[in-house]
């Protein structure tokens, strides 16, 4: 398996590391987890959890853009060295940490990193 492909297996991993965070923060809820209504409960976290959500939710919304961007990279016959580099920086910039600790602005910069990053694995044959 390549770098790129390894890389989109890791950023699906990271959307449900980040689920984990949020189970924990609805599990030390006063009424515990609940599994009959659990998106009302994690609509009422707040702090880590409520971030971990959005970590969570983040990831879904990055996901499919970033996977197509990958394939249609691979499938274009791309620069391959290139192709790494550039999945290998979206995944490293999608640290869960960002959302964890309330970094606003790193946050943001990271957002605009992993973006540039899957735009770039779209554009990498007409680039590089």
């Amino acid at each position: 398996m390549t770098i790129p492909m390894t890389c989109v297996f890791i950023s699906l991993l990271l959307i449900y590391v980040a689920r984990l965070f949020v189970a924990k923060a609805q599990s030390q809820q006063p009424e515990g987890l609940d599994n009959h209504n659990p998106r009302d409960q994690q609509a009422k976290l707040t702090g880590v959890g409520r971030r971990a959500l959005a970590a969570h939710q983040n990831g879904f919304e990055a996901f499919a853009p970033f996977a197509a961007g990958v394939f249609t990279a691979h499938l274009a016959g791309a620069d391959a060295r290139w192709s790494a580099i550039l999945a290998v920086t979206h995944v490293a910039a999608r640290v869960l940490v960002m959302y964890l600790a309330d970094k606003a602005s790193a946050r943001t910069a990271v957002w605009i990193i992993s973006f540039a990053a899957t735009v770039g694995l779209f554009l990498l044959k007409w680039l590089v």
